[in-house]
């Protein structure tokens, strides 16, 4: 049996930069977590988790819509499956907010410009089918707009693509109840 031998404390090419982490650690005390490093992506990832907290806010306003004017025969459980995924919508936006304060932003939940800064849109329809297509669409664009955010960040900010990949999580679910909601 080969004994595998200890990788040698400092591998070449693996040290990490001592005066660099004392300098990233020691200036700008005032951002907390966002050292000097990551400071140049900030204001455009700042933007992008705003404009998906748009999202986010309008998917839950759209859902609870749903789930209060739905009327039919299977209205009752399709409405009460809305209900939960406004309130999964609403926990993504508490995180989007969270972490945008974290990055020493300011979340934007101004409702005069929520549309237009939403990839997805507000839906009346009255008929349950058109609500679920509708809610389907929205969870698609979602999606895309997750994955295009992840692939954007990709490095650049660990922390906050974690963050994104479990809401695509989410959101992938949720379009796949709604698909499943369109054969009922």
């Amino acid at each position: 049996m080969n004994k595998l031998s200890p990788l040698p404390s400092h591998a070449a090419g693996m040290e990490l930069d001592e005066t660099a982490l004392k300098a990233a650690a020691t200036s700008h005390l005032d951002e907390g977590a966002v050292t000097p490093a990551f400071s140049q992506h900030r204001d455009d990832i700042v933007r992008l988790l705003n404009d998906a907290l748009a999202t986010e806010l309008v998917c839950v306003l759209r859902y609870k819509r749903h789930h209060f004017t739905a009327h039919g025969m299977t209205s009752p459980a399709i409405a009460a499956e809305l209900m939960v995924h406004a309130t999964e919508e609403a926990a993504h936006a508490d995180l989007l907010a969270r972490r945008i304060v974290q990055l020493g932003g300011k979340p934007d939940f101004a409702p005069d410009t929520l549309l237009a800064r939403s990839h997805a849109d507000y839906d009346t329809s009255s008929d349950l089918q058109a609500m679920v297509k509708a809610n389907l669409v929205a969870e698609r664009i979602a999606v895309e707009a997750y994955r295009q955010m992840i692939a954007l960040i990709g490095d650049k900010d660990p922390t906050t693509k974690r963050m994104l990949e479990g809401i695509l999580a989410d959101e992938e679910e949720h379009a796949d109840e709604l698909k499943d909601l369109l054969g009922t």
